[in-house]
């Protein structure tokens, strides 16, 4: 099959949108499918307001149907709310082909914690932009009770995986973990306003607080945090290595869809502390990691948990899987708007 994935969130990117794209992808090449993926490293962009890393791609409908034209597609999906999403959207309609959309982000939540406006300005915008979809695919049932109660569907159950074969119990803790005070709590993941990562480091609880990730956020909050350890980026055995050697996960963050960071520690062998919200309330309900109102006492719950327990839950989840609720997801192009119709219909202007 020949599937079109059109995405604003790409490589160089590191986030969870990008790190599932990326590995849903990875897996389907490898079952012999065909992927092109629109993104804007293929076009002129700017820096998104107050997100630099963030690039915003400069393409219209035109630059959009050039490309699905010379791939002439079984299947559009489009991944993302942003510019390109947009332009694929109209495309689309205009066609009358059909599409699948996801909801990866939190976005009414997103833009209310960096805007400081109310999240309900923000859902009609995101009704209209899946409304023509013929399926949304969302990640937790609490992510799809939300979008029914905002009347958005009809949707999909699109879960995420965790390669075991970097993420596992069996790596050395970093060198540095071994000089620490212990129980070292650790972040991982995109250090930016809306991941409330103050919750996390300004909680009284005793330790060593490790925060790995890069961000708009991170210089602001290592001069207010001098006595966390700010490690930057870090991938692979790396970063297996950093969850392993943690005696706790803390995801302080209330605006995820899933939290794929949550099911990597987790695969390490390491407890979760989350608040319970949307992403941990999913993630956690088979164990794995203890929620609370109150993150300090997540952190003391989740030190008590067997980690071997924990292992095997974060093990459960597989890209294997994902790609298979993935595929069953797409809606196939109708033979007689398939290659052929691509071929003879001029890119709108």
């Amino acid at each position: 099959m020949k599937i079109a994935l059109i995405t604003d969130a790409w490589h160089p990117q590191v986030n969870g949108v990008v790190r599932t794209l990326s590995a849903v992808i990875t897996e389907l090449r490898g079952r012999g499918h065909e992927i092109a993926v629109i993104s804007p490293d293929l076009f002129r962009s700017i820096p998104a307001p107050s997100y630099p890393e963030i690039r915003l791609a400069l393409a219209g409908q035109r630059s959009i149907a050039r490309r699905l034209e010379r791939f002439a597609p079984d299947t559009i999906h489009i991944a993302t709310e942003g510019p390109l999403g947009w332009a694929a959207r109209g495309y689309c309609m205009r066609r009358n082909l059909p599409f699948t959309t996801a909801y990866h982000t939190q976005f009414p939540e997103y833009m209310a914690r960096r805007c400081s406006i109310s999240a309900g300005w923000f859902w009609p915008l995101i009704r209209r932009f899946h409304a023509p979809a013929t399926r949304i695919m969302v990640s937790t049932d609490t992510i799809r009770g939300q979008l029914s109660d905002q009347n958005i569907g009809p949707l999909h159950h699109w879960s995420r995986g965790v390669a075991t074969d970097v993420f596992h119990p069996d790596h050395p803790p970093p060198d540095l973990f071994f000089h620490l005070p212990r129980p070292i709590q650790l972040y991982v993941g995109r250090v930016a306003v809306e991941k409330n990562i103050e919750a996390f480091l300004s909680n009284p609880h005793p330790g060593t607080k490790v925060v790995v990730g890069d961000g708009p956020a991170l210089e602001k909050l290592r001069a207010k945090f001098s006595d966390t350890h700010f490690l930057g980026r870090r991938a692979g055995d790396e970063l297996a290595a950093c969850y392993a050697g943690a005696d706790v996960f803390v995801f302080p963050s209330r605006t995820d869809t899933f939290g794929l960071v949550m099911i990597e520690a987790l695969a390490c062998g390491t407890p979760v502390a989350a608040y319970p919200v949307p992403g941990p309330l999913d993630v956690l309900a088979g164990g794995g990691g203890v929620m609370a109102d109150n993150l300090g006492d997540a952190i003391a719950g989740a030190l008590q948990l067997n980690r071997d327990a924990c292992h095997r839950i974060g093990g459960a989840f597989t890209w294997e899987a994902s790609a298979d609720q993935f595929l069953s997801g797409l809606a196939p192009i109708p033979q007689e708007r398939g290659a052929p119709a691509f071929a003879h219909h001029p890119a709108p202007g």
